[in-house]
């Protein structure tokens, strides 16, 4: 009764809408990676891949949730420097965000190269990268997931809840992350907006594990700005290639009419 108590109650419905909120709002970074990640990869299996990966990770997420009093330890100290204490979520969050930063890098890199997949690729498979695209989707959205995890263990002693906001929040996640991916490979721009957000979260992430805490809203901030500009430019560009296809056309049409003039006795 225990599992399913909290749904005859109010208390219970607020806190799965507080926490589910809060791990999408939270999974809004890594909805990004997911797209950029599985953009490595063939066409045809992107989605699959983007798919395993989230579900891998929703159950390493509920795993993490179901041990409560090792999480309770991620906050603990395990040694000194320089006068701090460095705990497990320290590492684990200034590691992954070392990872962000190497992978953003890499990504921008062969943007800049050009490189195609198959270049990027070199000796491995396609099932190779498959593999590799979904443990970095799990791996790192569990690294994404710490302090979200950390927060729903602090706002409710219901594991029913918390497991609940876990899985809808992924299933959000596994919808979001095809329109973003869509979006992101049919405007390069927007790719490399996406990889300069990915890179500035991974110095966020390090700054957090070396005790320097930045609120992540800053930096949704900018990137909100910046995806207002984008849009705003993309908007213009399209309209300028309307006018100017317009202007060929035009053009064309005249070119015609001057090469094949048609007297008013020849339509006699």
């Amino acid at each position: 009764m225990e599992i399913i108590g909290w749904m005859f109650t109010l208390e219970g419905w607020v806190a799965l809408a507080t926490l589910t909120l809060l791990e999408i709002v939270l999974g809004i970074d890594n909805v990004i990676f997911v797209s950029i990640a599985a953009s490595k990869l063939p066409i045809a299996v992107r989605a699959r891949a983007r798919k395993i990966g989230l579900f891998l990770a929703m159950f390493l997420r509920i795993a993490l949730l179901a041990f409560l009093t090792t999480l309770a330890g991620l906050t603990d100290p395990l040694f000194e420097l320089m006068g701090r204490g460095f705990s497990w979520r320290d590492m684990i969050l200034g590691f992954g965000g070392l990872y962000l930063v190497y992978k953003a890098t890499i990504e921008i890199s062969d943007m800049v190269r050009a490189k195609s997949f198959d270049e990027h690729a070199g000796p491995k498979t396609t099932n190779d990268m498959f593999l590799l695209v979904v443990a970095q989707i799990a791996i790192v959205d569990v690294v994404f997931a710490i302090d979200s995890i950390l927060t729903a263990v602090g706002m409710t002693n219901h594991l029913p809840i918390m497991v609940a906001a876990v899985v809808i929040a992924v299933l959000v996640m596994m919808f979001a992350s095809g329109i973003v991916s869509a979006f992101i490979e049919k405007n390069p721009t927007t790719k490399m907006l996406a990889l300069v957000f990915l890179f500035m979260i991974g110095l966020v992430l390090i700054a957090d594990g070396m005790g320097f805490h930045i609120e992540r809203a800053y930096i949704y901030v900018v990137v909100i700005f910046s995806i207002v500009v984008e849009t705003l430019n993309t908007i213009m560009r399209g309209v300028m290639e309307k006018h100017a296809l317009q202007n060929i056309i035009k053009m064309d049409i005249d070119e015609n009419s001057e090469n094949d003039p048609v007297s008013d006795s020849d339509r006699g």
